[in-house]
């Protein structure tokens, strides 16, 4: 049996300390179930993600809609959460465990940070006082080391490419177009990278609604979804941090699909900082490694052209609630698939790929990854 994605929704992202779990929730839900056209006393079993929230947030945010009863089971994978509920979710359908399966995702970031997230101070990264900027500001400044035409315009180029995209999505946290000179010139954060090269903490919610996949329907078939955490990893290592994980994990979503990064037609990929996308851009295969920044510059990545990247405007547009960021690519991913993704829309987009890695655990390739293929 194969899963399909019969509905998805989101609230809005941004920091919106004002709204509560429950509320952010009771958007992402309502749309999704509106459109699976499910009625909410049809949900059998729910798998939801948060990283920050108290215990029992996912059942206080469903008690409201009514959803009481069933299982709901909670996980926690850092930035892959909302992505390893949907994961969980696919095999409960295809194994015929469950009918109708609903996946939440959902952070209230403001409550917990008013700046980048606290590092573990058991890790040696924590200790040091190595927030998460820090340690992709090291992966950017080997990957400049280790590929001597990259530049620091390259590295910027993702931000203005990824707010240019995200300027089309209504539900980002930031529209505003950008130029190069622009993220050039805004704040250090962890040199090399800048602020507008750092994504945003937000508040926010995303939903999907799976079922047994219905050929001929408005469902977009989940072909695959693979979840694996970091191997160990220290300073012998000779990739860059996460590269591995994200490739590995690739390559068995592609496996299980029968398809390769060539067949693909767009991809959302977690691009918390502007390094992160250029190192999984070639993980995934769109390029070699060492190129990701040629294809690029040549706007094979960009709105129209051969294989867009994050045409939602990514983390660097839409924010980075961590339980809901995985769920928001899913939907942007069957959004495009629909054919209903407005301004912003792919032409043609019959596949695509979504790749969610989090993490930050002193000594493994990251905490874990979940690839998804979608369509075709």
């Amino acid at each position: 049996m194969t899963a399909g994605v019969r509905g998805v929704g989101t609230s809005h992202f941004g920091r919106q300390p004002q709204l509560s779990a429950p509320a952010l929730a009771q958007a992402a839900v309502v749309e999704a179930l509106r459109d699976a056209e499910l009625g909410r006393d049809r949900v059998d079993a729910v798998y939801a993600g948060t990283v920050f929230g108290a215990p029992g947030t996912a059942q206080r945010a469903l008690q409201t809609l009514g959803i009481t009863g069933v299982p709901i089971v909670t996980v926690e994978n850092a930035c892959a959460t909302g992505t390893t509920a949907l994961h969980e979710a696919r095999w409960a359908v295809d194994s015929g465990r469950y009918e109708n399966v609903l996946c939440l995702g959902i952070e209230t970031m403001t409550a917990h940070f008013a700046g980048p997230i606290t590092p573990e101070p058991s890790d040696i990264e924590g200790r040091a006082g190595m927030a998460l900027p820090s340690v992709y500001a090291a992966v950017a400044s080997r990957y400049l080391a280790t590929h001597p035409g990259v530049t620091l315009e390259d590295l910027a180029l993702v931000a203005v490419k990824n707010r240019r995209h995200g300027a089309l999505n209504p539900r980002a946290q930031h529209g505003k177009v950008v130029t190069l000179e622009e993220v050039l010139a805004s704040r250090m954060i962890a040199d090399p990278l800048t602020l507008l090269q750092c994504c945003d903490l937000s508040d926010a919610a995303a939903a999907a609604v799976l079922g047994p996949w219905r050929p001929g329907t408005r469902d977009v078939p989940l072909r695959a979804t693979a979840l694996r955490s970091g191997a160990l990893w220290d300073q012998r290592a000779t990739s860059h941090w996460g590269h591995g994980l994200v490739r590995d994990t690739a390559a068995e979503a592609y496996e299980q699909a029968g398809l390769g990064p060539a067949d693909v037609d767009l991809f959302e990929i977690h691009d918390a900082f502007t390094i992160g996308e250029i190192v999984t851009s070639e993980a995934l295969g769109i390029a070699a490694e060492g190129e990701g920044t040629v294809l690029l510059r040549k706007g094979h990545t960009d709105l129209g052209g051969a294989q867009p990247v994050n045409p939602s405007g990514g983390l660097l547009s839409r924010g980075h609630p961590l339980g809901a960021t995985g769920l928001a690519q899913i939907a942007e991913a069957v959004w495009q698939l629909r054919d209903e993704a407005g301004a912003r829309q792919v032409a043609g987009a019959r596949t695509a790929v979504v790749e969610t890695m989090g993490g930050g655990t002193a000594g493994i390739d990251g905490n874990g990854c979940v690839v998804a293929v979608l369509g075709g």
